[in-house]
């Protein structure tokens, strides 16, 4: 199979002393998939912009020593990667600041992609984007996203959505009617709870998931932090626990690493009860060191 992640790589600061580093939701997820699929025969790819300058050649070294296929990467001439800054409370929660407005990945955005080309099932046979993908784009542009998802998910292709709302880069209202459009036609879910009652209110993980299955997605996972997540489908309620961690450092990229290793381990046949369970393990992993992408070593076997 050939897996696409769609969004921005950025420069990632963060720790202390400050390091210079690289993250991005979507990016996140590519990485952590590359690595656990490595020595099967899928392979992931980046789907973004960059620039020219030195930088933004580093990260693309960077991506592909990780086993990421960055070949459909377009280069936007003049332009610089995104800069975010992390910073981490005494529990290990983050907030972020962001230098991202002129940068690459966002004239890419703007750029009237070739979806039909980029999104054909003879070369590509899933997808995964974010509530992040989708606000990176203006309406115009996310609408033909969305009828170009249409015409891949009736030819075959799989998509896999992760909510990922940030109120930052659109409103509640925009982010609920674009994820409503993208969960009809989703094969696979990664909905955070706390994301799904900022844009809905005071719901349940359960009321979550039958609203989500109603919509016409066939797969859904309601992400719950340290709690159990809770896995729904047609056929299943199941609630998996989430591994204990004795010290959590740096909870960025907790979320986009659960999906990698959900997904990773769909693809490669497990069940979903199973496959959430290295999720958890592997998110655990993730929130016990500092930055989103951990030391190769510290990978826990699939």
């Amino acid at each position: 199979m050939h897996i696409a992640c769609l969004g921005e790589g950025m420069i990632e600061l963060s720790g202390q002393p400050l390091q210079r580093r690289f993250g991005g939701d979507t990016l996140n997820t590519a990485i952590y998939l590359a690595r656990v699929l490595a020595g099967s025969p899928h392979q992931v790819r980046y789907l973004t912009g960059m620039g020219q300058d030195s930088l933004s050649r580093q990260l693309l070294s960077d991506w592909q020593a990780e086993g990421v296929d960055v070949s459909h990467i377009v280069i936007q001439p003049g332009k610089l990667p995104g800069l975010y800054m992390v910073e981490t409370d005494a529990r290990g929660e983050r907030s972020f600041l962001y230098w991202r407005n002129d940068s690459a990945a966002r004239h890419y955005f703007a750029s009237g992609i070739d979806f039909a080309s980029l999104l054909h099932t003879a070369q590509l046979q899933a997808i995964y984007l974010s509530g992040i993908s989708l606000a990176l784009f203006n309406e115009q542009e996310r609408q033909r996203l969305l009828a170009a998802l249409r015409d891949f998910a009736r030819d075959g292709g799989k998509i896999w959505f992760d909510n990922n709302f940030r109120p930052s880069l659109w409103s509640a209202a925009q982010a609920r009617a674009g994820h409503e459009a993208i969960l009809a036609l989703a094969d696979i879910a990664l909905l955070t709870l706390d994301d799904e009652q900022a844009l809905y209110g005071a719901e349940t993980a359960e009321a979550v998931a039958e609203r989500t299955l109603a919509l016409g997605c066939k797969e859904v996972v309601i992400k719950r932090g340290g709690e159990p997540c809770l896995l729904a489908s047609a056929e299943l309620r199941a609630e998996v626990l989430a591994t204990a961690v004795p010290q959590v450092v740096d909870t960025t990229a907790a979320g986009d690493s659960f999906a990698a290793g959900y997904l990773a381990s769909r693809v490669l046949g497990y069940p979903p009860a199973q496959a959430a369970a290295f999720a958890h393990r592997l998110s655990a992993a993730v929130i016990a060191h500092s930055g989103a992408i951990i030391p190769r070593d510290a990978m826990p076997q699939r």
